[in-house]
């Protein structure tokens, strides 16, 4: 049975130089806090990481504006916490963001609200946008915060971020972006965004997972969300995960080498599985912008077949997908992204998220498509739910 893996959105494999790079890496096992030979020797590589990851946002003549964290969770969540001690002191406490974030965001969102911050979800439309002028009127002298996505994670829609930052500045608010699944995909500049915070993640990356970062804008307010020792200038404490930053620093560069033949590969063959899906299947529809769209990332919706019968069909063959957020993979909520944008309860249930990676090739994509039109036809000819 072959094995096709197009959950890229998930998590990536560890890119083979990136692999290689960490087992040499294995023999810096120093506190890179400690005074010593072998401490400073490992901090000037932890430096070195850094400087490769503030690389691939924009911002390489600044890398002390980068914090490793554990993760994008960590990241978003530091910024919010920030936001909460800001507020508290007085002065502005509007919170702006959209429907359609990742759910670390929403709940950090929820959590302002619910101690007192005013906080608008602004809507999108059908395909996944922020109407602008929607956010100029969200925004006022009261907002503290924007933050939006960069580019959706289940439906791939990319968010003009160059007109979301300006909004924002106009308004004197800070401006935040998750920018996790973006990153390595297409290019990312927070100089040209404007952005004062950036969320990435290096297992997005082809890169080990549990480590990521947070950008920061000199002069933005930094309130650590992990205290204690005086690692990261201050801003996290805790010892540094060696390996894990270093790893995450050979991604970086390897994402910024390979983005233009990464967006070439991905795009022509998401391109190949949408046409084939649109030719081969009936009544199916494409979520998400049609254009402006992450190169790896297809959505697609299948009226009368359930979105986890069509996976658990799928993983039977070999052929590894989502039904949206791994992050929200237990839940039985139908998809708040694709609700968002005005996909019905039972069409969003009957949907599959393909996202596609650095290693896909022409023949998963083929295999794919001897394997999708039968099992939805099969589906759907044992569903009560009219196609």
């Amino acid at each position: 049975m072959k094995n096709v893996y197009m959950d890229y959105n998930a998590t990536t494999p560890l890119h083979p130089a990136v692999a290689e790079g960490m087992k040499e890496d294995l023999s810096v096992y120093a506190n890179a806090s400690s005074m010593h030979e072998a401490g400073r020797r490992a901090m000037a590589r932890v430096e070195r990481a850094r400087a490769q990851v503030v690389a691939l946002v924009g911002a390489a003549a600044d890398p002390e504006r980068i914090v490793f964290t554990s993760g994008g969770s960590e990241s978003n969540n530091t910024v919010f916490a920030t936001m909460f001690h800001l507020g508290r002191r007085g002065g502005r406490r509007g919170i702006v963001t959209s429907s359609i974030e990742h759910p670390c965001v929403l709940n950090a969102a929820a959590w302002l609200r619910d101690e007192g911050f005013p906080v608008t979800f602004l809507p999108v439309d059908g395909d996944g946008k922020i109407d602008l002028d929607g956010l100029r009127a969200a925004v006022g002298p009261d907002t503290l915060l924007v933050s939006v996505m960069a580019a959706n994670n289940e439906i791939g829609t990319i968010q003009d971020m160059r007109s979301i930052g300006a909004i924002a500045k106009a308004a004197g608010a800070y401006f935040h972006t998750d920018a996790t699944q973006a990153v390595g995909k297409v290019p990312v500049d927070v100089e040209e965004w404007g952005a004062d915070y950036l969320t990435l993640s290096c297992h997005k990356i082809y890169g080990p997972k549990g480590v990521g970062a947070l950008y920061f804008r000199k002069g933005a307010p930094f309130e650590p969300l992990i205290r204690g020792g005086h690692q990261e200038h201050g801003h996290r404490a805790g010892t540094y995960n060696n390996l894990g930053i270093l790893g995450f620093g050979t991604a970086a560069s390897l994402a910024r080498e390979e983005l233009a033949s990464y967006a070439s590969h991905v795009g022509r063959l998401r391109a190949r599985l949408r046409d084939g899906i649109l030719a081969a299947i009936p009544k199916v529809r494409v979520n998400g912008h049609p254009v402006e769209v992450l190169p790896n990332t297809l959505n697609v919706s299948f009226p009368g077949a359930e979105g986890e019968a069509i996976l658990l069909h799928l993983d039977l063959s070999g052929i590894r997908v989502s039904t949206g957020s791994a992050c929200a993979s237990g839940s039985l909520e139908p998809s708040h992204v694709l609700m968002a944008t005005g996909v019905g309860p039972e069409l969003a249930h009957g949907s599959i998220r393909f996202s596609l990676g650095r290693d896909s090739t022409d023949e998963d994509v083929d295999y794919v498509l001897s394997v999708l039109p039968p099992a939805i036809a099969r589906l759907r000819s044992m569903s009560t739910v009219q196609a």
